[in-house]
């Protein structure tokens, strides 16, 4: 693919991306039938890390950074910058320079499928960072690559434009034009879960609150004495 920079991407509503935002990851991602959830190694580099954001697409060389300086010429506030590479690196990709830039413009985070190092320094900036590794390895400025085209990144895609939202059970991406069934889908989750909330408070057992006894039943589970198990 040719190296290009895309810019006025089309991006949602902002008040449906703050909708998006204010739901957790599982929840998101049992909303979209549980898709759109990227792989586990995508980790937080401080624990209580929260974000959300449009993305705005980074495809990188591995090892070299470029393509992430260049992202903020098109970002906006309220974005969210999305970094993969065109094959597997930890190299650091991203530090506490890059931070400050993204801060200053606007950028509410960075979900990268590669390395970052100064995590002391990101963490004071309270900047966060989702990573594949963190790496004190450095990186040049050599390679082309492109912004604001589809990625897959840890293993979904990623299109400018989708909804990120990350917490510290991981990343999860939804598309735009989903986003108000989502956000639907979502809420609904929430009051179920708070009515089972309210029963499980009572002392019900989840057994009979999701019929699980005869689930099990019709498994062929039996429930035993210890005596009779023993016999």
């Amino acid at each position: 693919m040719k190296p290009v920079i895309v810019t006025n991407i089309r991006r949602p509503d902002r008040e449906l991306v703050e909708q998006i935002g204010s739901y957790s990851v599982a929840t998101l991602h049992e909303a979209m039938g549980r898709s759109g959830l990227m792989l586990p190694y995508m980790r937080p580099i401080y624990p209580d890390a929260k974000a959300f954001g449009t993305a705005v697409t980074v495809l990188s060389h591995p090892g070299d950074n470029v393509m992430i300086h260049a992202s903020l010429d098109v970002s906006e506030p309220g974005d969210l910058v999305v970094v993969t590479t065109t094959s597997p690196s930890t190299d650091g990709m991203f530090g506490e320079l890059l931070a400050t830039s993204m801060q200053v413009h606007g950028v509410t985070g960075l979900i990268i499928e590669a390395g970052v190092r100064d995590v002391a320094d990101l963490t004071a900036l309270h900047f966060p960072v989702w990573s594949r590794a963190i790496s004190a390895q450095g990186t040049v400025k050599a390679t082309p690559g492109s912004v604001n085209v589809p990625v897959v990144c840890a293993g979904v895609a990623v299109r400018p434009g989708d909804i990120i939202v990350a917490d510290a059970d991981g990343v999860v991406c939804v598309p735009q034009e989903r986003a108000a069934e989502i956000a639907r889908l979502a809420q609904l989750r929430i009051e179920k879960e708070e009515k089972t909330r309210a029963r499980l408070q009572s002392g019900e057992l989840g057994l009979e609150i999701y019929g699980l006894r005869d689930k099990l039943k019709a498994m062929g589970v039996t429930w035993v004495s210890q005596s009779e198990w023993e016999g």
